[in-house]
């Protein structure tokens, strides 16, 4: 494995992160394993819809589960050839299943509900046992939600603050669930049965909030306007950095990537240029934990003008090969040459063994040809010539 793929290999396996993803995922398999029984079998026996739909709200929160044990495990792979950037989007892939899964189970629970309360009066009455199991799957949820929410945060993992936050509407449901049992119980037979479609309500909700957010990460939408520009003012602040632009960011799961475009000085070398980019990575990475990686592209100037056309103008071998006969046969062949490409020109500077330049009269006679010669050039700007007088 490379450098670079094993320090994203770092950024994206971290041992404690997955066992504590791991850990709560268990937890929650186990609360709701028992609370789906629970409410299935006492629903049934004491006929409440509502705390039938919550056990059915309670079963997909099962195989939301195994999803998330799935990806968690998936995606805390380190980073491979397939995958360079590490396995983290399996979370997001997940968080999108679990969206899913919601729409899918609360459209159902609707449409129950609905033809349900086209028949209030043929439903047999529900038994107080119902209640009980209802006031003790609100406890059991809120107190899941709780735990869930203080380790992802923790962690900063989206899918696990998906899956607490379902927790939530968990609970939010089982006490919608109690209140349309209390009030069944109470004589208000249709409240049961509007209980389970508020329910329905709630899970589509969430669902959708969920599964928009996964959509709007794997379509690789950016960060937002605020971090997006606390980036920028660090790329900014690099020592070389002329000016920025094509800034762009995307999510991978917990964390970002970055690429960017810095503009510096035209006429430093391309080592220089390169440590410019390698210190504003190295900057963006230690200021921002969250950025995985950042990919920086060296500009002399901003590609991004209208009237930039520099491809359109000839490459390094044609043009020396202009040069040279500009500068004539009686010119001895340079040592080394540089090209600038520069507002749809080029600029050269070649460099001559300092022998020839002891000559005035040779060099004043070389530069009247190189005026004449680059008078209206189509696109050549300027040559320079410099002597070479410290030891190759």
């Amino acid at each position: 494995m490379s450098d670079d793929l094993s320090a994203l290999a770092a950024g994206t396996l971290d041992p404690e992160r997955y066992q504590a993803a791991q850990r709560i995922t268990w937890v929650s398999v186990g609360v709701n394993l028992v609370l789906t029984l629970a409410q299935i079998v006492v629903g049934f026996l004491a006929h409440a819809q509502s705390l039938i739909a919550d056990g059915m709200h309670s079963a997909s929160d099962l195989l939301a589960d195994f999803f998330v044990l799935y990806a968690n495990r998936r995606g805390s792979h380190p980073a491979d050839s397939d995958h360079p950037y590490g396995h983290g989007r399996f979370e997001t892939a997940a968080s999108l299943v679990l969206g899913a899964l919601l729409l899918g189970t609360g459209v159902s629970l609707l449409v129950s509900a609905g033809a349900r309360l086209q028949n209030v009066e043929q439903l047999p009455p529900v038994h107080s046992i119902a209640l009980g199991v209802a006031v003790g799957t609100l406890a059991a949820k809120e107190g899941l939600f709780r735990y869930m929410l203080r380790v992802a945060e923790r962690l900063r993992s989206p899918m696990l603050v998906a899956n607490a936050w379902h927790a939530r509407a968990d609970a939010a449901s089982s006490l919608v669930v109690a209140v349309g049992i209390a009030g069944s119980l109470l004589g208000y037979r249709f409240l049961d049965l509007l209980a389970a479609a508020i329910v329905g309500f709630m899970i589509v909700r969430m669902g959708w909030k969920f599964g928009h957010d996964a959509l709007r990460e794997l379509i690789d939408t950016g960060l937002d306007a605020e971090e997006v520009g606390e980036i920028r003012t660090t790329l900014r602040q690099t020592p070389g950095v002329v000016d920025l632009h094509e800034l762009r960011t995307r999510r991978m799961a917990h964390k970002a990537l970055v690429d960017a475009h810095v503009q510096v000085d035209a006429r430093i070398s391309v080592s220089e240029g390169h440590r410019i980019a390698e210190q504003a990575r190295a900057r963006v990475l230690k200021a921002h934990p969250d950025v995985l990686d950042v990919l920086v592209h060296v500009d002399a100037e901003n590609d991004l003008l209208p009237e930039r056309r520099t491809a359109e103008l000839p490459g390094r071998e044609d043009l020396l090969r202009e040069v040279t006969s500009i500068l004539g046969a009686d010119v001895p062949q340079a040592e080394k040459a540089l090209l600038h490409y520069l507002g749809n020109r080029v600029e050269a500077e070649v460099f001559l063994p300092q022998d020839y330049c002891a000559d005035a009269a040779r060099v004043s006679d070389l530069e009247r040809r190189i005026r004449q010669a680059l008078a209206g050039h189509a696109y050549l700007r300027a040559i320079s010539v410099n002597c070479r007088i410290a030891p190759r």
